[in-house]
């Protein structure tokens, strides 16, 4: 007999040789319909595998990440097998599932496909999926795989195969397909009911452009058309949200060839939106007591060499920037920490002045290669909203907590409520990957706990994913679209303190090494601009939308009276604009609605008469007549309710 521990905690007791699919099975005839992967004792099993031993079993259903990776796997080979019937001779590389669906590298030969040929490839697939063959594991002796791939006259897989070791190697079959794999399948194909072929696009073999470019096929697949449905739908709003076209349309921002690929140009709009944010944030800190720093966009080269980054960023950086002096060379900064580390070892330091914050929106370049730049969340210049807290050991923890504070006041500020956090610790087996003491480690990382459980996060452990300096938290929000995105990182670093021989004198009289908090609540002004965008469709916050109202005269007779509505709305800092075009008042509203402008302010002889004005929402909501100053009240009171005062 074995003993299975399940997510619950419960410990049932079966006899050895029992699969997932029985254990689902025991418990209910439902759960077992839905399961279509299991993972035992942190390994991915398939539900047919035999169990011998005790361990922890977590069954898988398509509501689950690991169950869509998969899902997805398992129809890669079904596409893989659809694609060879029907362009008999093309060579399979490898299909893995993805983020959002899965791919197939093919080697297509003669043969040519477009996505005029999706649908009979997914007719194809379907019709194959419907014989619910089962997905079944086998292992392979390294000869025979050899064998079987050499007949099939297929270098890739044999290549494959050759950098593997006898033992290791097994093949799944279904129906008259197989396929090299590792595993990590469905029971059968029959779960695969509603298939969407993406795109097709170029792929080099192994990422080599010295090697073969082969055909990548990316497509995604459900158990039910209508989870389908659902996705292409929301595939579509994503289209209308994409921060590049919402970017343009609202004047933003702009990129030029002529200036340089991955170098975002900001439209006055854009410039100014940015510098609310950036106002935002600085009087977070300035109550929170961080100090403004500024430092150069460039440092020599041997900085960087000391901090690591060198090392790190040197192959993704611009290349080194020759001085005519001999031998001296200076890189554009790929991260402004190493600049704050030498700005704190400008001068002395007691323990009596730490904890010691440097804040900086500092511009910070990396050569990104132009295949992955992509608008604004990948350039190769970008704003940090960077800052280093400079600590004792005993301040850690307290500091910590103030900055989770921060991030969430950023968070609920900008409307992103949806969000998990991940506590990233060292793997106690191999610490050789790590600097630092056992003692600072365990004080490091029981204060990132902690602060985690004393407010309240909802957080996941990832053991062996700290940094090498130092463990760390990583805020992952979800979109309105239901998109995960890394906003806000907190990290402790034990590393550039030690680099840079940073000291404070103790309250012994001792000179002792500070602890480095490293954090960014935005990221970076660009990536999260872009985030920003998608979230909200344009649809900004009102204290940061770049115009709060535009006022719309339905005739030139009442453009004095507009004017002096302006004029008062400006005097109370609102932000609105007097649309005073030669056009009709019905264009300017749509244009208006185009632009996302919150409210538009509708002037006739009834509004100059009666001395209000009459407001209309975006979205089409009419809020009827109004004094100014009962707008200006609205206005306040909305800005307000979203963006109270942040407090340490």
């Amino acid at each position: 007999m074995i003993k299975i521990t399940l997510p619950d905690g419960s410990i049932k007791s079966f006899e050895a040789g029992t699969t997932p699919m029985d254990v689902a099975k025991s418990i209910s005839e439902g759960l077992a319909r839905n399961v279509i992967s299991a993972k035992f004792n942190d390994q991915i099993v398939e539900t047919s595998t035999p169990l011998q031993e005790d361990g922890k079993l977590v069954l898988l259903t398509f509501n689950d990440d690991e169950g869509k990776k998969t899902f997805w796997h398992s129809t890669a080979h079904l596409m893989a097998q659809a694609i060879l019937k029907m362009y008999p001779g093309v060579k399979l590389t490898i299909g893995p599932a993805i983020e959002n669906g899965f791919y197939y590298d093919i080697d297509f030969m003669e043969h040519k496909i477009s996505d005029a040929d999706f649908p009979k490839i997914e007719k194809k697939m379907l019709e194959l999926a419907r014989g619910k063959h089962e997905f079944q594991l086998r292992e392979v002796s390294k000869a025979d795989a050899l064998a079987y791939y050499q007949e099939k006259e297929n270098p890739y897989k044999v290549e494959l195969i050759e950098n593997l070791a006898d033992g290791e190697i097994t093949f799944c079959d279904h129906d008259d397909f197989t396929d090299l794999c590792r595993g990590g399948h469905l029971p059968n194909t029959g779960f695969i009911k509603a298939v969407k072929l993406m795109s097709v696009a170029g792929a080099y073999w192994r990422g080599d452009e010295n090697n073969t470019q082969l055909t990548r096929v990316y497509g995604i697949s459900f158990p039910k058309q209508k989870q389908l449905k659902e996705y292409l739908a929301l595939l579509e709003e994503a289209k209308k949200r994409d921060h590049r076209k919402l970017g343009k349309e609202l004047k933003l921002f702009t990129f030029s060839q002529q200036v340089g690929q991955g170098l975002p140009l900001w439209l006055p709009k854009g410039a100014a939106l940015r510098e609310r944010l950036e106002s935002f944030l600085k009087k977070a800190q300035a109550e929170a007591e961080y100090d403004q720093v500024v430092t150069p966009h460039i440092g020599n080269k041997d900085l960087y060499v000391c901090s690591g980054h060198y090392e790190k960023y040197g192959e993704d950086s611009f290349q080194p920037i020759n001085t005519p002096a001999e031998g001296e060379e200076f890189l554009l900064k790929p991260m402004n920490c190493p600049h704050h580390c030498e700005i704190y070892k400008s001068q002395s330091w007691s323990y009596k002045d730490l904890p010691v914050r440097y804040a900086e929106f500092g511009t910070v370049y990396r050569y990104e290669q132009s295949g992955e730049l992509h608008g604004l969340t990948r350039v190769r210049g970008f704003t940090q909203d960077d800052a280093h807290i400079f600590c004792t050991p005993d301040q850690l923890d307290l500091e910590f907590k103030k900055v989770i504070d921060l991030v969430l006041y950023v968070f609920s500020s900008l409307g992103f409520e949806d969000f998990t956090a991940q506590v990233s610790l060292r793997d106690p087996e191999n610490k050789t990957k790590y600097i630092g003491s056992d003692e600072n480690w365990k004080k490091a990382e029981d204060a990132i706990l902690n602060a985690a459980k004393e407010k309240g996060l909802n957080y996941v452990v990832e053991t062996g994913e700290a940094a090498f300096y130092g463990p760390k938290l990583d805020f992952m929000v979800k979109d309105a679209l239901g998109r995960s995105w890394q906003l806000g990182t907190i990290q402790v670093d034990y590393n550039l303190p030690e680099r840079f021989e940073l000291e404070y004198k103790g309250s012994d009289n001792e000179m002792h090494r500070p602890v480095m908090i490293h954090r960014a609540p935005f990221g970076s002004m660009e990536r999260f601009v872009a985030i920003l965008l998608e979230h909200t469709g344009g649809n900004f916050p009102l204290w940061l939308t770049p115009e709060q109202a535009t006022i719309l005269s339905i005739s030139e007779k009442y453009e004095k009276y507009s004017k002096k509505v302006l004029s008062l709305l400006k005097n109370h800092e609102i932000r609105a604009i007097f649309d005073n075009r030669s056009e009709t008042t019905g264009k300017k509203i749509r244009e208006a609605e185009m632009n996302k402008v919150p409210y538009m302010i509708i002037i006739g002889e009834k509004e100059e008469e009666n001395n209000s004005i009459s407001i209309r929402k975006h979205g089409g909501e009419d809020l009827g007549s109004m004094s100014v100053e009962e707008f200006v009240n609205r206005i306040n009171n909305e800005v307000n309710a979203s963006l109270s005062k942040f407090r340490v």
